[in-house]
């Protein structure tokens, strides 16, 4: 019989994401300015299809910001979807926790200074600083790789069946 659980964890938008926006609705602001007072757009009538076409574009950049992400675990195999704004899905990782080396959290001892230097990281977490963020060590697509996560206890479970002597809940 399979094992299936998945959860969403939706990610918390920090100071560049709300400057972003607002860099977005300045911009846009003051290009609906200049095209509602182009004069040879008006004589064609073309400057309010302009201005509609701005302002959707500023949603579509604004509401491109909404991420969440997706960990579905299914007999030990981690996959992790990026859900944009509800509407577009992209998977970003996916492997077995039998290739996992470690599975702890961010703030514990298991954390070293050794794995805070690895180049490849893959952050699929709410927020990196929060108290239920894990972090596994592997080696995935040739390089030394750190992911964080937001594992539920469901989850750790699951890999404490698979690698019971490499997930760390203290």
């Amino acid at each position: 019989m399979d094992i299936f659980m998945e959860k969403i964890v939706k990610r918390r938008k920090n100071i560049k994401d709300q400057l972003l926006t607002a860099g977005v609705i300045f911009g846009t602001l003051v290009l609906m300015l200049i095209a509602l007072n182009i004069q040879a757009l008006a004589a064609m009538g073309f400057n309010m299809l302009i201005v509609v076409g701005l302002g959707y574009a500023a949603y579509l950049i604004i509401t491109s910001r909404n991420i969440e992400y997706e960990y579905a675990v299914t007999n030990g195999d981690l996959d992790i979807d990026k859900i944009i704004s509800q509407r577009k899905r992209k998977r970003i990782f996916s492997a077995n926790c039998k290739s996992f080396e470690i599975v702890a959290k961010v703030k514990s001892e298991h954390y070293t200074q050794q794995y805070k230097s690895f180049k490849n990281k893959i952050d699929c977490s709410g927020f990196i600083d929060g108290d239920d963020v894990y972090f596994v060590v592997l080696q995935y697509k040739n390089e030394q790789t750190i992911l964080f996560f937001e594992p539920s206890e469901k989850m750790l479970q699951n890999f404490r069946t698979f690698i019971p002597r490499k997930v760390f809940t203290d």
